[in-house]
């Protein structure tokens, strides 16, 4: 298993990502720019339960860009942290 607070690290700095938690945040009525919601609380939703190591087993997998595969971190995963995030 890699070394999984840099791979959170990576996570929380990959814009394919940011864009996905952006675009749910924005969808779940978070308020300001979605973007910047995104970004701000970028740390919260890299460490969710689970992400490093499917990001890590994408990896490993030769998966080019995993945080634009929804087969490695779902819609529903991003909206499972974001929802109670924004208080939806």
């Amino acid at each position: 298993m890699a070394d999984q607070y840099l791979t959170i690290a990576t996570i929380s700095e990959d814009t394919s990502m940011r864009r996905r938690v952006a675009a749910c945040a924005a969808q779940q009525g978070a308020t300001g720019d979605a973007d910047q919601w995104a970004y701000d609380n970028r740390w919260q939703w890299a460490a969710a339960p689970g992400w490093a190591t499917k990001w890590d087993s994408a990896v490993a997998a030769g998966v080019a860009d995993p945080g634009a595969d929804p087969a490695v971190i779902s819609d529903a995963d991003i909206l499972a942290v974001v929802q109670p995030m924004v208080g939806a």
